[in-house]
């Protein structure tokens, strides 16, 4: 309970919501590193995700991204870059960046060879061209998991930018490596805390942001699937 009231006094500290050092500045590095780091990933995976899925071709190297982007330890690469690039967010962007690949080049890829051969040959029966029927048939019906792939990829990259802070980068993982450092564990574990609320609300965001993204009619026919898979496991 005393490490706990610990943390709760840290929190109510004002000195911790003002300044460099302060929680508002620190919560817009962690947010801007993570965003850049998703983004550019997404400018990376997503044409070749969807290229792949597309053209049903070279598929072994979707799931060989995946693999070696797994295999990659998150600290291995950015010491690597480190010792490239030298201090900055350079080292850090290249080993986030790694790291939010593979989910989006995965799940862009599976989304669209899970759309239905049917469906695309109905499309092509109804005279659309090969670009028009990628996005006006088969990227609608793939954004479920193109936007999961984006989900995983941007909560893993909010967690694992924690690690910025050891080369001299911001955000919430200033708090958890300087408590580390310092033996300050009430600063260590609010550190660790602002990482896991930011964490869980880039996942509810991102949630939110894919049920408006997913067509309605899309949206109908998993509502009933779902709710006999709900009907089965209590069955």
């Amino acid at each position: 309970m005393t490490h706990i009231s610990n943390v709760v006094r840290w929190f109510a500290d004002p000195a911790h919501w003002n300044g460099p050092d302060g929680i508002p500045q620190r919560l817009v590095e962690h947010i801007q590193i993570s965003a850049e780091s998703v983004a550019i990933g997404a400018v990376i995976a997503l044409p070749i995700g969807i290229a792949l899925g597309h053209y049903g071709r070279f598929g072994n190297l979707a799931i060989n991204i995946s693999n070696v982007g797994r295999a990659l330890p998150s600290f291995g690469v950015l010491v690597l870059a480190f010792q490239v690039f030298g201090l900055g967010n350079l080292p850090i962007l290249v080993a986030l960046v790694a790291l939010a690949i593979p989910p989006m080049v995965t799940n862009s890829y599976v989304g669209l060879r899970e759309v239905d051969p049917d469906v695309r040959e109905a499309a092509r029966g109804m005279g659309y061209r090969e670009l028009a029927q990628l996005l006006r048939v088969e990227l609608p019906l793939a954004v479920p998991l193109v936007m999961a792939g984006i989900r995983t990829s941007a909560v893993q990259v909010v967690a694992t930018a924690t690690l910025a802070a050891l080369i001299a980068g911001g955000g919430f993982g200033r708090y958890v490596i300087d408590g580390f450092a310092q033996q300050d564990y009430t600063k260590l574990f609010a550190g660790a805390l602002l990482v896991a609320v930011l964490a869980m609300a880039t996942e509810l965001s991102l949630s939110a942001v894919e049920r408006l993204l997913v067509p309605r009619g899309i949206r109908l026919q998993r509502a009933p699937a779902a709710r006999r898979a709900t009907a089965f496991k209590t069955a």
